[in-house]
């Protein structure tokens, strides 16, 4: 009960955000970090999911084990801009929070 609440806290601080930097990140480093248009997708996918679960805690292990996998366990590349390293931030944030 306790992760569903910390859950809803952060997807509700951080998937507007995200919703906004994800794909002008895309845009912007795609050509040169061709793994963030997976990071894409699958943000997109996780979105839909959660939109649909109204109160309850979407399924979305798959989602952020495949994040793990693409982001290197959400590092930062040196070559990327705020907005790239804010949004690995909060997926990081929205990961831990579904984990705990």
């Amino acid at each position: 009960m306790e992760n569903k609440q910390r859950f809803e806290e952060v997807k509700t601080k951080n998937i507007p955000i995200l919703s906004q930097y994800v794909p002008v990140v895309a845009r912007v480093h795609g050509g040169s970090h061709p793994e963030f248009h997976d990071v894409h997708k699958l943000f997109d996918t996780m979105s839909k999911k959660i939109e649909g679960t109204d109160s309850q805690l979407p399924e979305l292990k798959e989602e952020f084990e495949k994040l793990r996998e693409i982001t290197n366990n959400y590092t930062v590349p040196t070559d990327v801009c705020e907005s790239y390293e804010a949004v690995y931030n909060m997926l990081a944030e929205l990961d831990k929070a579904y984990q705990t």
